[in-house]
């Protein structure tokens, strides 16, 4: 691989590990808070980045992130039980199908729609891998029925799905508006 595209890919992983790290504090956004950003990140990685350290180096991230923020900034550890370990496959399963999705590069409505296919899909698996290993293995439910449980986690998967959708969109739009954008100046100064 050439400098520049190794460096493009250090850039794009520095960039989403800010995004990451300025929007996981809150799941689904307040007044004063974007909604969390990490699984469109993941997803995000998988397309701009690709290899498994960019990965780790984010799975990393965001588990310093969440020890900071309940060891220095008083969040709740509601969440930290055994069922953690099972955002290693959330987060895989977004990471996974952005990696499928980046040769889908062009504004032609089979590649949108493919790649949004493949975002939903996976954001889809991530929140039930999420969600399930939570029930199942937190211990926090030992008496609630999985129809009950369902009912009451199926509020979250609308914010859960639409925040990854809207932060990934806007940025794929964004970087296929560009590189278009891009390609057109560069064949105009070569017929020039």
């Amino acid at each position: 691989m050439d400098q520049i595209q190794q460096n493009k890919k250090y850039i794009a992983l520095s960039a989403l590990a800010l995004l990451m790290a300025v929007t996981r504090s809150d799941h689904f956004g307040s007044a004063l808070s974007l909604p969390d950003a990490t699984l469109a990140v993941f997803y995000l990685a998988g397309i701009f980045t690709g290899g498994i350290m960019s990965f780790v180096v984010l799975l990393a991230e965001a588990a310093l992130l969440d020890y900071v923020a309940i060891t220095h900034w008083n969040v709740s550890d509601y969440c930290i039980s055994p069922a953690y370990v099972f955002l290693i496959p959330t987060y895989a399963a977004t990471f996974i199908a952005g990696h499928w999705s980046k040769k889908y590069t062009s504004f032609k409505v089979t590649d949108v729609s493919i790649q949004f296919a493949l975002l939903v899909v996976s954001a889809t698996i991530a929140f039930f891998i999420s969600n399930g290993g939570f029930y199942v293995f937190s211990g926090k439910f030992p008496d609630l029925s999985l129809i009950e449980y369902a009912e009451r986690v199926a509020k979250y998967y609308p914010a859960y799905v639409s925040s990854t959708l809207i932060y990934s969109c806007a940025i794929l739009a964004a970087t296929k508006t560009f590189n278009m954008l891009n390609k057109e100046k560069e064949s105009s100064e070569v017929l020039s």
